[in-house]
C-alpha cells in the first residue's frame, strides 16, 4: 500500500492524539522502522528523533536486545496479573527501581502511562490519609503552567487552562502556584523568592490540615524546561514536612536518564514521598508506567484499621512483557554509561544552545539541562519585540513543522505560555548527532526570521 492510500485510512479510521485537523489533513509522514536517533518514513527519508519520540526513546530505536526481551517474555509467559499473585520480570523490575530509587523509595505500583502513574499518586494520597484518620485531607496543589496528564484527575492537577477547558468541571481542592520561569541558579534565599512562598500561602489560605500533596516536576516540561532556583526543592521537602504533607515528584520525562541521573534526585538532593515515573522506563518499546512510594506510608496504610489494601489496580499493571522490557531496557542505560553520555554531552548541548542565541533576533531564552532543552521564541530581542498572536500562530502552525520536513529533524513547537521549541534528543546520540541536531535547530531559527520581520 502506497503513503498515499495509507494518510487516507488514517484519516478515516486513526483518531490522532493531539492533532488539529488541518494537521491531519496534510501530507504528514508514516514512519516504518527506526535505527538509533533516527526514523524512516515510508519514502525511505530518515529524520533525526530530536524529541526522542515524546521524551521517551532514551535508548534510542531498533535495540535488537529490548526487542529480544519482549519476545522472549512473550514466548515465556505472556500474561499474568498481580492481583494476589506475581511474576518474575515485575518482580525483577521493580526490585531493579528499588536498587537505583533515592532513599526508602522500595515499593513500585506499575501502570500504564505517565497519565495513569499520577492518578495513582492522587488515589494513593487521599487513601493514605484516610486510612491515618485524616479524612479531610484531599486538596493538591501544582504550578502554573504544569503538565501532569490527561485522565480526570491528573487532568485536574495538570494548570494548563487550554486542554482542561473542554472538559468543564474537574476534581475540587485543585490550587496553583507560580512556577519557576524566570529563577535559575543562585537567587539568593529562596524563601524570599514569590515562586517558593506561594507554597505556604496557599497552604495557610486551604489550611493545612486539609492539604494531601504538592505535585512538581524537577524539570517542568510546561512552559519551556524550567529548572528550578537552588535551595527551591530542600526547602519544598521542608515545607511538607512541617505541614505533614505528601511530596510528590512527577518525573514521567525527568527520569531514567533525561537529566543525566536515573531519578529527580541526582538534580534535587531531595527524597520526595512519591514518584511518578513513564516514558523512560521502557523507552518507548512497550507501555508502562509507576509509581515508586516510600516504603514507611506503604506500611502505614497497610497497617492501619482502614487499610490492608490499596483500594486501585489494572488490569494490564506490571503487564509481563513490558516489565520484562523496562528490566532490559535499564539494566542496558545502566551497563553502558548511558547517563554519562548526557553529563558529558549535556553541558555542550546547553553551550551550542546559547550560542545560537546569541546569533538569533528571534531567540528569547534558552532553557533547561541534561538532554531537555526549551528554546524561548520572540520576534526580535534586540528591540524586544514579541510575537503578535498571528505571528506565534504562523510559526507554530507553518514555520516550524515545514523546516522539520525540510531539515528531516523532529523537534516539537509548542504554544504552553509561549512559542517554543522543545529539545529531547535520545540519551544514546553521539557527538555527530547532536551537531545534525544543532545545525536543524540553526536552520529552524533562519526560517523563522525570514517568516517574521523584525
Amino acid at each position: 500500500m502506497d503513503t498515499t492510500q495509507l494518510r487516507a485510512q488514517a484519516r478515516r479510521h486513526l483518531g490522532p492524539h493531539f492533532t488539529r485537523k488541518d494537521t491531519w489533513d496534510s501530507d504528514f509522514p508514516i514512519f516504518v522502522r527506526g535505527e538509533g536517533s533516527y526514523l524512516i518514513d515510508t519514502e525511505g527519508d530518515r529524520y533525526l528523533d530530536g524529541l526522542a519520540g515524546l521524551f521517551c526513546v532514551n535508548m534510542g530505536h531498533g535495540r535488537g536486545d529490548i526487542a529480544q526481551a519482549a519476545s522472549d517474555q512473550l514466548n515465556t509467559l505472556a500474561y499474568a496479573s498481580n492481583w494476589g499473585s506475581a511474576h518474575p520480570p515485575a518482580i525483577a523490575a521493580a526490585t531493579l527501581i528499588a536498587d537505583l530509587a533515592p532513599g526508602d523509595l522500595n515499593t513500585t505500583f506499575f501502570v500504564n502511562s505517565g497519565s495513569e502513574a499520577v492518578e495513582t499518586a492522587l488515589k494513593f494520597a487521599r487513601q493514605y490519609f484516610r486510612s491515618q484518620g485524616q479524612p479531610q485531607r484531599t486538596k493538591i496543589i501544582s504550578r502554573d503552567m504544569a503538565y501532569h496528564g490527561t485522565t480526570m484527575g491528573a487532568l485536574s492537577v495538570t494548570q494548563l487552562p487550554k486542554i482542561k477547558e473542554p472538559f468543564g468541571e474537574l476534581l475540587p481542592g485543585i490550587r496553583s502556584v507560580p512556577n519557576t520561569l524566570g529563577f535559575t541558579g543562585d537567587c539568593g534565599p529562596v524563601e524570599d523568592l514569590d515562586c517558593f512562598a506561594a507554597f505556604e500561602r496557599v497552604i495557610l489560605e486551604e489550611g493545612p490540615e486539609t492539604v494531601a500533596a504538592i505535585f512538581a516536576e524537577p524539570v517542568q516540561n510546561g512552559r519551556g524546561a524550567l529548572v528550578a532556583p537552588d535551595g527551591y526543592w530542600p526547602a519544598l521537602r521542608a515545607l511538607c514536612d512541617k505541614y505533614g504533607i505528601l511530596l510528590v515528584s512527577d518525573e514521567v520525562i525527568c527520569s531514567f536518564g533525561r537529566l543525566g541521573h536515573f531519578f529527580g534526585y541526582g538534580l534535587t538532593g531531595v527524597v520526595p514521598d512519591m514518584v511518578t515515573f513513564a516514558k523512560g522506563s521502557t523507552s518507548g518499546y512497550a507501555p508502562l508506567g509507576g509509581m515508586i512510594v516510600r516504603e514507611k506510608l506503604v506500611t502505614e496504610l497497610f497497617n492501619s484499621s482502614k487499610g490492608g489494601v490499596f483500594t486501585h489496580g489494572a488490569t494490564w499493571g506490571g503487564h509481563p512483557v513490558s516489565t520484562a522490557v523496562a528490566v532490559a531496557n535499564i539494566t542496558a542505560m545502566r551497563d553502558e554509561n548511558v547517563l554519562g553520555n548526557v553529563q558529558a554531552q549535556g553541558p555542550k548541548i546547553k553551550e551550542a544552545l546559547e550560542s545560537l542565541k546569541n546569533a538569533h533576533r528571534c531567540v528569547k531564552a534558552v532553557r533547561g539541562t541534561g538532554f531537555f532543552y526549551a528554546i524561548e521564541l520572540m520576534a526580535d530581542s534586540y528591540s524586544g519585540r514579541e510575537f503578535t498572536e498571528a505571528e506565534s500562530l504562523k510559526v507554530l502552525r507553518e514555520v516550524l513543522p515545514e523546516s522539520f520536513k525540510r531539515t528531516k529533524v523532529i523537534l516539537r513547537g509548542d504554544d504552553r505560555g509561549a512559542t517554543m521549541l522543545m529539545i529531547s534528543p535520545p540519551l544514546v546520540a553521539d557527538a555527530e548527532v547532536l551537531n545534525e541536531l544543532l545545525h536543524g535547530v540553526d536552520a529552524m531559527l533562519n526560517d523563522v526570521e525570514k517568516a517574521v520581520q523584525p
